[in-house]
């Protein structure tokens, strides 16, 4: 299969929505939602259990369609141009959605040929993959016995083996050993000066203050937050205190020593 080719301009922003909302029958998944990230940014996206992370993250994919609204990625409109936007984006998944009954090595082959990949750059990224996350010499074992750690490397790499401009990672970290969390994280931020956009959703708070140039906080579908940690303080009116502290300020989950005191009664 042969896909059109679009040239990119250099000054367009990497991802832009306007005012796109997502139910799914009562539950309102992302609710008016309006955001623009420009092209090199790393944006840590946070939020509890059911604020719409996910969700957000495959509609901006075009794997979920929004009810209203308008999302852009690299100039591409979303879901109209969905192949050509998938040509451009490396996704990771929250849970592993790799083809078990293949082996490592036929998994990341697939991939490689699916973004049209030349065979020996192909072989190359594939290698060095492998080896910068400890996964020399399991390449060729079946899917299936990997464990979760294993599997979400496998998933890192076909994400970014192909050399993508926007990378969309949900929970890209949480089971990965401490050598390759942080070959990833520094690898982020490497690319990012490459113009590389990269959006992070996680629950790991230390890894958005780290890593991440702004921070954008959901909470039951909306964008309460976004911004610098800095910028955050300001909006939680909380001049020197940490992400954490926010969040829960912002998410109205603040009181968290009340419930602890009320459950050891």
């Amino acid at each position: 299969m042969q896909y059109t080719t679009k040239t990119i301009s250099s000054q367009a922003p990497a991802l832009q929505l306007k005012s796109v909302s997502k139910k799914f029958n009562d539950i309102t998944a992302i609710d008016n939602l309006t955001l623009e990230i420009k092209k090199g940014e790393i944006i840590g996206l946070l939020g509890p259990n059911g604020a719409g992370k996910s969700t957000l993250i495959k509609t901006i994919l075009g794997l979920v369609k929004p009810d209203s609204g308008s999302i852009k990625v690299l100039e591409f409109s979303v879901p109209q141009d969905t192949v050509l936007v998938k040509q451009h984006v490396g996704y990771v998944p929250e849970h592993s959605s790799a083809y078990e009954f293949l082996t490592g090595i036929e998994f990341l082959d697939f991939a490689g040929d699916i973004f049209q990949m030349e065979q020996e750059e192909k072989k190359k990224r594939i290698n060095e993959f492998l080896k910068a996350l400890n996964l020399e010499g399991r390449e060729g074992d079946m899917i299936s016995s990997y464990s979760g750690g294993m599997k979400k490397k496998i998933l890192i790499i076909s994400a970014l083996m192909h050399k993508p401009e926007l990378l969309l990672l949900d929970e890209p970290l949480n089971t990965l050993d401490p050598k390759s969390a942080r070959i990833i994280k520094n690898l982020i931020q490497q690319l990012s000066q490459q113009n590389v956009t990269t959006i992070i959703a996680t629950h790991i708070l230390e890894i958005a203050e780290a890593v991440c140039s702004r921070i954008a906080i959901m909470y039951e579908g909306k964008l309460l937050a976004l911004g610098t940690m800095d910028e955050l303080r300001q909006q939680a009116k909380m001049p020197n205190s940490g992400l954490e502290d926010i969040f829960l300020k912002l998410t109205g989950t603040e009181d968290v020593q009340l419930l602890v005191e009320e459950l050891t009664k």
